[in-house]
């Protein structure tokens, strides 16, 4: 069973950020590398094998890990490739056009791998957004692993509005009601000031599936999910990509 994996993700965050920079902020950034990269394996075993990256796996001793075991990250949401980040990823590498010299804020990014394919794909200029240090380490470290560059900022810059970014992506956040309330509000704001590209990579999860906002997305992509990840994420089978218009 794997590490506390379907909790309030925004509310944790928020109680261990201040954790996560006392203990690694005097550290220094290798022995931070070396944590992740002795608890993790990269690996392509996923539905966007174009991309490697760090993450926990059946191979690496934090798998059957339990949440009050002497884990070294308090909350490694980062390390796990979830069904709406990877089918987000998989339409990112599928479509390379649509994305190919845009200026692109990744938002809640987790490993990185939508950000990571953006950049393969020629976007101008990727920003990933995570509020988590070790995630924003993670998602440098994977872009190595890719022979890319992205920026990054633990910054919670879901709320800002800023014209420069023209794609904005939200890979399986709409995993509770009132963040995905705020992620809505935002993004129609987004879209209605700026007209900017808004596209969300979700497995059925109920908050999104139950909000009037459906009303305004269109399906621009459906993707049965791969066997590894029906099994890591038991009930969901499938993962859609929609994007936000006007309704």
């Amino acid at each position: 069973m794997r590490l506390i994996y379907s909790t309030h993700i925004g509310l944790l965050r928020q109680c261990f950020v201040a954790f996560c920079e006392s203990q690694y902020a005097t550290s220094g950034l290798g022995t931070l590398d070396n944590l992740i990269k002795r608890h993790t394996e990269i690996t392509r075993d996923h539905m966007t094998p174009e991309v490697a990256l760090h993450l926990i796996t059946k191979n690496c001793s934090l798998w059957k890990s339990k949440q009050d075991d002497n884990s070294p990250f308090p909350d490694p949401f980062w390390a796990f490739y979830w069904p709406g980040g990877q089918v987000l990823t998989r339409f990112i590498l599928d479509n390379p056009t649509t994305f190919r010299g845009s200026t692109v804020l990744d938002v809640g990014s987790g490993c990185g791998a939508s950000a990571v394919a953006c950049k393969m794909t020629g976007a101008k200029e990727v920003l990933a957004n995570d509020v988590d240090p070790v995630a924003i380490r993670a998602i440098q470290l994977n872009a190595a692993a890719n022979g890319v560059t992205v920026k990054t900022c633990r910054d919670n810059l879901a709320g800002q509005l800023n014209p420069d970014w023209s794609t904005v992506l939200l890979g399986d956040m709409f995993y509770d009601e009132e963040f995905r309330d705020s992620l809505v509000t935002w993004t129609t704001e987004l879209y209605s000031k700026y007209e900017t590209n808004v596209f969300i990579g979700d497995p059925g999860r109920l908050p999104l599936v139950n909000h009037p906002i459906k009303n305004r997305l269109t399906k621009v992509a459906e993707y049965e999910l791969s066997g590894a990840c029906k099994e890591e994420n038991n009930g969901l089978s499938t993962g859609y990509v929609w994007k936000l218009d006007k309704g």
